[in-house]
């Protein structure tokens, strides 16, 4: 069995736009993506790491934990042997809390991936290639969370330019989920349950020759 790691926020854990409520495993896009490259023949097993308000290298404010670069590289350790992880992380780069641009996000996934490379795995086990997630640009914050995401969208343009940018440099495989999928007008931020189905069956076929190749 191969096992893929998506190291994600709210988005990927599938908060429920304006609601805090989760959508179902079989509709997340990680499960939905499980399920597809499982009818294809091969086992394979997502584990989800999605953490609401997970940001790439910074901290937030006002709770505690969500600076993804903390622990990366045990989680790593945790999981192997993996054949692949999934970096979608950057929306909450983006809050109204933080001055960052599109090229700060993509600088903290550099060191994501650093973390993720440098890992304390056991001998022999594969340092597994990352895939990196644009997540879908932030539209207009709306609902409860508007004022956690007040000019987010200004903030994040330019973003799938500055990841490839960064992909490209690092050997890693680049993914823009904004060119099948956008954020719900709830929130202006999460996906809908048919975005997560979307974006879980556009991966599929990204995913499927990193993985059975490694």
């Amino acid at each position: 069995m191969r096992q893929i790691l998506v190291y994600g926020d709210s988005l990927s854990w599938g908060i429920v736009p304006d609601t805090r409520q989760r959508h179902p495993f079989a509709v997340r896009w990680p499960g939905r993506m499980e399920a597809l490259l499982n009818e294809r023949g091969r086992e394979v097993r997502v584990i989800e790491d999605c953490l609401n308000g997970r940001r790439t290298v910074w901290e937030d404010p006002f709770k505690p934990g969500r600076r993804g670069l903390d622990g990366l590289a045990q989680r790593i350790e945790i999981n192997s042997p993996l054949a692949l992880v999934i970096l979608a992380l950057g929306t909450n780069d983006f809050q109204s809390m933080h001055q960052h641009n599109a090229w700060h996000a993509a600088q903290g996934v550099a060191a994501l991936v650093g973390a993720i490379r440098a890992a304390p795995i056991e001998p022999g086990m594969p340092v597994p290639p990352v895939l990196v997630m644009v997540p879908p640009p932030i539209t207009e914050p709306a609902g409860t969370i508007a004022p956690k995401f007040f000019a987010g969208a200004p903030k994040c343009s330019g973003l799938a330019e500055a990841y490839r940018e960064v992909a490209d440099e690092l050997g890693c495989t680049l993914f823009d989920a904004g060119s099948v999928v956008t954020a719900s007008a709830a929130d202006g931020v999460h996906l809908e349950a048919d975005a997560h189905m979307t974006l879980g069956a556009a991966l599929t076929d990204v995913v499927a020759p990193l993985v059975w190749l490694n």
